[in-house]
């Protein structure tokens, strides 16, 4: 859970309204490596997003505020991916790979990046989750269902965990919002 003393800072370059065609794309970067890329990538004029969070790290003699990336080893990139862009990404120290099946890079909409900003731009607290997708298999972690597995569905804008007796074929679901779920 993001604490008060976790603020947001976010690493972004506003997209240029000239650009037809550009989508964000997520990159691969090696550890510890997000701020550097980001920065290359920006002095070459393309469009970046870093989500950064302030955290409070102690030592014995002092405390410090440091900035950490939102995503570890990710950054975005608001681009046309052409052949000579991708070589330029792809290029700069640090970048891995762009991020998507068979090494094809695999388009963000905007609405998922604008999302994360203005979360972070609330200053609410969040915590961050596993990615779960509907349809597959999880379990409950605490609570009164600690240990319940089945498969996440949505109904109604609610998450449901639908626990089934293969045997029989039947199977029951309860409401899970306010479960901690995790893949199983």
């Amino acid at each position: 859970m993001c604490s008060s003393e976790c603020l947001p800072n976010m690493n972004l370059q506003p997209a240029p309204l000239d650009t037809p065609g550009a989508q964000w794309y997520a990159i691969h970067t090696k550890p510890q490596h997000e701020k550097s890329v980001v920065s290359n990538l920006q002095r070459q004029g393309l469009t970046t997003f870093l989500p950064l969070v302030s955290e409070v790290h102690r030592w014995s003699d002092r405390n410090k505020v440091v900035q950490l990336p939102l995503f570890s080893c990710y950054a975005f990139v608001h681009t046309r991916l052409l052949p000579e862009t991708w070589a330029r990404v792809m290029n700069t120290t640090g970048v891995i790979r762009f991020v998507g099946a068979r090494h094809e890079a695999v388009p963000i909409p905007d609405s998922q990046i604008r999302s994360v900003e203005v979360l972070l731009a609330s200053k609410l607290p969040y915590q961050i989750c596993p990615f779960l997708e509907v349809g597959q298999r999880v379990r409950i972690s605490g609570g009164a269902l600690h240990g319940l597995e089945g498969i996440l569905t949505a109904r109604n804008g609610d998450r449901v965990l639908i626990i089934s007796v293969e045997p029989i074929q039947r199977s029951i679901s309860v409401r899970v919002d306010d479960y901690k779920v995790e893949p199983s």
